[in-house]
């Protein structure tokens, strides 16, 4: 397994991390601390966890994990996270997932799911934030980071606060021009940086054929494709995956393994593969974003991407949880097209608009 140093803390973390939000069979605790064990045993060292994950079965799990890793003597480190507002709300989350995961101190501890601005200003104003470096000072957490969806200006924004150690951002090879930002501002202050979703929510695993181009090497999978490219960011700590089971943690582990860096000319022609291969799907680099009606219409035209690929799956869900917008937006649209005007990819943004609202019932 490669190691990696979280940021300026000096901590040695594995360069892949353990995603606890997306066991198999939740309920089947037996099963699902085997597949944390087995992940252990092969050198993984960061294990990621919230409450509400897996029908709220998560921190139970790596709870019982954890007490199998101590016997071990061997290093291992847990995160874990409180999107609650109020100081109070927050200290009562924070206590209830120190018994669950079985442990005295918390090493990473997020201030989780910061969607929007004014979402970051109530979790100042209700004393979240404070509270967490409160429990800091107190030993009950060990490194204060945050967790967000922002895009890459705006988490440059909050970084530049000094709140936090580190954060958690989705990136990955298809939406890399859009959280750009926020990995240079963390990287700029010596901050640790731990990706979510590094294969687009499942998007890149579920049809290889449509990824293709994301393998420098010919003897790469689209898993290895995938992985190498956030591998070879020296800015970048660690991705996180979500493992449902054991045969997951065998194919990631084996990718990190099998990681060489690229070059700066296979990055470069990597980095010219993607856009050229996404003709007909959105990165979400947001040049879309000059809406006189102030919809934000690279969220729902990257919503679009996983029903072409997939054909179906939760889009409401996606667009509430992820994106953090209501459907209804949509029906501002005017059709003036200066969205499409702006689009580099020059996608047919209106059709995809009718695409959505079809599949939403709208």
């Amino acid at each position: 397994m490669l190691y990696r140093e979280y940021g300026n803390t000096g901590i040695k973390v594995s360069a892949l991390g353990f995603g606890a939000m997306r066991f198999e069979t939740p309920r089947d605790h037996d099963k699902s601390v085997a597949t944390v064990l087995r992940a252990f045993e092969k050198g993984i060292t960061y294990f990621d966890t919230a409450p509400g994950y897996c029908e709220d079965q998560s921190e139970l799990i790596i709870g019982k994990a954890v007490k199998e890793m101590k016997k071990s003597g061997k290093p291992f480190l847990v995160s874990t996270k409180s999107m609650r507002s109020s100081a109070e709300g927050l200290r009562a989350q924070l206590e209830e997932s120190l018994k669950r995961l079985n442990v005295d101190s918390i090493d990473f501890y997020n201030c989780w799911y910061v969607l929007t601005r004014e979402d970051w200003e109530k979790r100042k104003s209700g004393g979240a934030v404070a509270e967490i470096l409160k429990a800091r000072d107190e030993g009950l957490i060990k490194h204060a980071v945050f967790s967000t969806h922002l895009p890459g200006e705006e988490i440059r924004d909050v970084i530049e606060e000094g709140f936090f150690e580190g954060v958690t951002l989705g990136y990955s090879a298809i939406n890399f021009p859009y959280r750009e930002d926020g990995i240079q501002a963390a990287h700029e202050r010596g901050m640790g940086v731990v990706i979510m979703n590094p294969l687009g929510g499942g998007l890149i695993t579920a049809d290889e054929s449509a990824f293709e181009f994301l393998k420098v090497h010919s003897h790469q999978s689209v898993l290895e494709g995938a992985l190498h490219f956030i591998l070879t960011d020296p800015r970048i700590t660690l991705p996180l995956v979500g493992f449902r089971h054991d045969a997951d943690v065998d194919s990631a582990v084996a990718a990190v393994e099998n990681f060489v860096p690229y070059s700066s000319n296979e990055l470069t022609e990597l980095k010219g593969k993607i856009q050229s291969g996404f003709n007909s799907l959105c990165t979400a680099c947001r040049y879309c974003n000059v809406c006189p009606e102030d919809i934000p219409v690279w969220a729902f035209v990257e919503t679009v991407n996983f029903l072409l690929i997939h054909g179906h799956m939760d889009i409401k869900d996606r667009l509430k949880n992820f994106w953090g917008v209501d459907p209804a937006d949509m029906d501002r649209c005017t059709q003036c097209l200066q969205c499409e005007s702006a689009c580099t990819q020059h996608l047919p943004i209106m059709e995809r608009f009718e695409i959505l609202k079809k599949a939403l019932g709208r």
